[in-house]
């Protein structure tokens, strides 16, 4: 099939390669970063198309009368998806596929490059050799970079029609925008004015860190040689310090108005320290149903006292002791945390680490049940476990906040991962096992199964698209996966060396690059050696034998 490569932003990434913006006019290292890079993908891109022309044509000139292929083995095949609707088709082992499902496309020359877009959700992705270089853009925002040293992002939003961000981190920060007021350049250390970045609502700096004025809401702070003197004034706040020397900040009780238009009461605090951190004392949440009083000359003692919590430390960390009267439990950790034991309604707790621990908190559930429909609890309070024993040879977690039930076993980390999650109102499930470096498995909620041997980085980034997409086909040496519902199946060998794939309609096999292949349907049997068909075979007034069914079991058609 034609494969079209047209990444529409406001900067062409394949033909001039140059931002919209004024972020880089007058930068000459940058034109010539970015004439590099045209080149290299140009080259690139002139690779891959060849290679999809290639296989297209081949595909155009196979026999109609099969509804797959043809099978070379590692050398081209092409087949229908198993586990969703569409097709696939792979070449040069594991080095090239494209891929059509549902309303996404995917073209990818693994680990060097790879494009995917999906128009039902105004999605584009580009990577080259991830995470080096991407490319990616949701509806109106777009976003590419570099070892994310080097970036260019914007797009539109709510409030603003256009709004593009040039970053050299941590070097040069810049924005452009169409609210004029949103724009800003900053030069580190020279000089420079940031919004929204870094954690601050505003940053301001000459010279870092001899000056910088921070802001974050009403709270604003004039840095001095920065952190070691700051002065700080805000709503009913005003404070200073001279770090680690000497420092006080006061706020009064202030009052917010959240999204709903209620009134809440922002509690007003007194903080105090001297040699920090020898000592230091706070009155924190004043004004409030629960104010607090935190005080400590560390590392001798410390503690704090509250309406619903009591602690006290004593020589940090041989002794703690706590007593939490909102959530109901006592705690002693001698020292933490290497002994810590806790009892109470809201913990449980048994530590002596690394011999072993068992904690939980909250209401105790059913235990867990892969499959099954449950009979809510009626608990409101979430309930969490945590266990290990020898750690961290073994580990175990479980949360359950219905209709969430959760349970995860790790075995040395990473090295054997078991992770299942259940719907408790539908008894849906799904589960996913990570053995590293020999294989991962999944199943997901709707009975759909995938086993692939052979996981170097799945089991550590178990939730990142790009590597199932960019690397898992250079290790995946075997693929097995399964779709009950829709009775079809699917095993592939070092590439589809060897394949076999069956389905409601049809199966067939292919070995050592296609030199055998065997496939059947409704019409009938093919049986190929060396490509030559040597057996074939009509069903004469015979149902379609499914796979998994024998010819014995079809019911012969009336005369």
């Amino acid at each position: 099939m034609p494969f079209n490569v047209n990444i529409n932003v406001k900067w062409r990434v394949f033909g001039v390669f140059r931002p919209s913006v004024n972020v880089i006019e007058h930068a000459a290292l940058g034109r010539l970063f970015l004439r590099l890079c045209n080149t290299l993908v140009l080259l690139i891109l002139g690779f891959g198309l060849t290679l999809v022309a290639g296989a297209d044509s081949a595909v155009r000139t196979n026999s109609a009368a099969e509804a797959d292929g043809p099978h070379v083995g590692l050398a081209y095949d092409r087949f229908p998806l198993t586990l969703a609707p569409g097709e696939r088709t792979e070449a040069v082992g594991p080095f090239y596929y494209t891929e059509d499902k549902d309303t996404e496309s995917t073209w990818a020359v693994p680990p060097l490059l790879s494009y995917s877009k999906d128009p039902a959700v105004e999605s584009k992705e580009f990577d080259f050799f991830y995470p080096v270089l991407t490319y990616e853009r949701f509806g109106a925002q777009y976003r590419w970079q570099l070892f994310q040293l080097l970036s260019l992002s914007g797009g539109e939003t709510q409030t603003e029609t256009n709004r593009d961000r040039f970053t050299i981190f941590p070097v040069y920060f810049q924005q452009r925008s169409s609210d004029t007021n949103e724009n800003y350049t900053a030069v580190v250390p020279f000089y420079g004015h940031l919004k929204h970045r870094l954690l601050r609502d505003e940053i301001f700096f000459v010279m870092f860190p001899c000056y910088s004025e921070t802001r974050k809401k009403d709270v604003v702070t004039d840095n001095y040689l920065y952190p070691f003197f700051h002065l700080r004034h805000g709503d009913e706040l005003k404070g200073w310090q001279l770090w680690p020397f000497y420092g006080q900040e006061h706020k009064g009780v202030t009052h917010l108005t959240n999204g709903f238009g209620d009134v809440t009461i922002s509690g007003g605090h007194d903080k105090m320290f001297v040699l920090w951190p020898f000592y230091f004392n706070q009155h924190n949440q004043i004004g409030t149903e629960n104010p607090q009083w935190v005080q400590g000359t560390f590392p001798f003692y410390d503690f704090l006292r509250s309406p619903q919590r009591d602690a006290t430390t004593v020589i940090w960390p041989l002794f703690t002791w706590i007593n939490d009267r909102e959530k109901k439990y006592r705690e002693w950790q001698m020292p933490w945390p290497i002994v810590v034991i806790a009892r109470g309604e809201g913990k449980h707790t048994t530590r002596v680490f690394p011999l072993f621990s068992h904690a939980h908190s909250g209401p105790t559930p059913p235990s867990f049940s892969g499959t099954g429909v449950e009979r809510p609890t009626g608990a409101t309070n979430a309930y969490m476990e945590s266990d290990f024993y020898v750690w961290p040879l073994y580990k175990y977690n479980r949360l359950r906040s219905e209709p969430l039930d959760r349970e995860r076993t790790r075995i040395l980390f990473f090295l054997y991962s078991d992770t299942w999650q259940k719907n408790t109102e539908t008894g849906a499930s799904r589960r996913r096992r990570d053995f590293w470096p020999l294989y991962t498995y999944q199943n997901d909620y709707n009975g759909n199964s995938r086993l692939q041997i052979g996981a170097i980085l799945e089991p550590f980034l178990p939730t990142n698209h790009k590597i199932e997409r960019d690397w898992s086909p250079l290790w995946s040496f075997w693929r097995s996966e399964k779709n009950p519902r829709e009775q079809a199946s699917s095993q592939s060998l070092l590439w589809n060396l060897y394949r076999h794939q069956t389905s409601r309609e049809a199966k067939s096999t292919s070995v050592l690059f296609g030199l055998f292949q065997h496939h059947a349907d409704e019409k009938g049997k093919t049986v190929k050696l060396f490509y030559i068909p040597i057996h074939k075979s009509k069903n004469r007034g015979v149902a379609a034998t499914q796979p998994g069914r024998s010819a014995s079991e079809a019911k012969p058609a009336s005369k």
